[in-house]
């Protein structure tokens, strides 16, 4: 059988698109799903969750409420009292802002009083980004 024949027939045809999908299909099993990115940073955020709050109805804690961040000014909310650093730091949280401060908070904002030493781990990072920036 010549390879230009097989391809005259219709049926055989049909069998290339098939192939093509399940090929693409099992190639995007590999790629992890948003959803268990959220849900993994919402895991690592719970060493977060002892001093940030994170609904718009959550009772004050030690740091400030998380919900709504992105988009938000640093050092805006009025309790707790920011430091000085942070309300004049002029960042507004995004993605890459949070995770420069997620990674290195002393760093990102020099003389900020959080306690927190900062994460070296940049999948984990990404995955609590990929949890704040679903507080809405």
């Amino acid at each position: 059988m010549k390879p230009v024949a097989y391809l005259n027939n219709p049926a055989r045809l049909a069998v290339i698109p098939a192939l093509l999908v399940l090929l693409l299909a099992g190639a995007a099993g590999f790629a992890k799903p948003a959803t268990d990115k959220v849900a993994e940073g919402k895991r690592a955020f719970a060493m977060c969750a002892t001093c940030h709050a994170v609904t718009a109805d959550a009772p004050r804690k030690m740091g400030p409420n998380l919900f709504g961040v992105v988009g938000r000014k640093a050092g805006s909310m009025a309790t707790p009292a920011p430091s000085p650093a942070l309300k004049n730091s002029g960042i507004v949280w995004d993605a890459k802002t949070l995770d420069a401060f997620i990674a290195s908070p002393r760093k990102t904002v020099p003389g900020n009083r959080m306690p927190y030493g900062g994460m070296s781990d940049a999948e984990r990072r990404a995955a609590i980004v990929a949890y704040l920036e679903t507080l809405k």
